[in-house]
């Protein structure tokens, strides 16, 4: 594998791999660095006035990670959970969170050549987390910066990111 790296604009420079994931009817795909581990879904324990996709807490290995619940993040219409569901564990700098995915696909390399600009348009996701859509054949993925997705203030997760 090539170097990896962002140049001063923020452009993704030479190959990366990303960890693909099925949310309803779409495909996403995130650093595979940034991810410590997947794991079956277990019911987290919830946490009083905490956002609604924010599912709760588990104890991992004796630290508490909070779940949060993609499929409600994104608002998708149906998050049921089932055989295929699982939380994807993120290592994000100083903090570890769990994301709730319908399902994990496989690992891919893109090259700054299969990723396109996304289009500029309003959505739930806020324009800043998507680094591009990256494309392989036929498959198309949302290509999301987590680690920013996940300290956006309506998470009230990473302070400090």
């Amino acid at each position: 594998m090539s170097v990896i790296g962002k140049s001063s604009e923020g452009a993704i420079t030479g190959a990366r791999e990303y960890l693909t994931f099925r949310l309803d009817q779409e495909e996403y795909g995130i650093d595979i660095l940034k991810v410590q581990e997947i794991r079956g879904y277990e019911p987290p324990t919830r946490i009083a006035n905490a956002p609604e996709f924010i599912k709760g807490v588990v104890n991992l290995r004796g630290t508490i990670v909070p779940i949060v619940d993609m499929r409600l993040k994104f608002n998708c219409a149906n998050a049921e959970y089932n055989n295929f569901t699982v939380v994807i564990i993120l290592n994000l700098r100083s903090r570890v969170v769990g994301i709730v995915v319908d399902s994990v696909s496989d690992v891919m390399e893109l090259s700054p050549d299969n990723i396109k600009a996304a289009p500029d348009i309003e959505s739930v996701i806020d324009n800043g987390c998507i680094l591009g859509l990256g494309s392989v054949g036929e498959r198309m993925l949302i290509l999301l910066d987590i680690e920013k997705l996940m300290s956006g203030v309506d998470m009230g997760l990473v302070a400090s990111l």
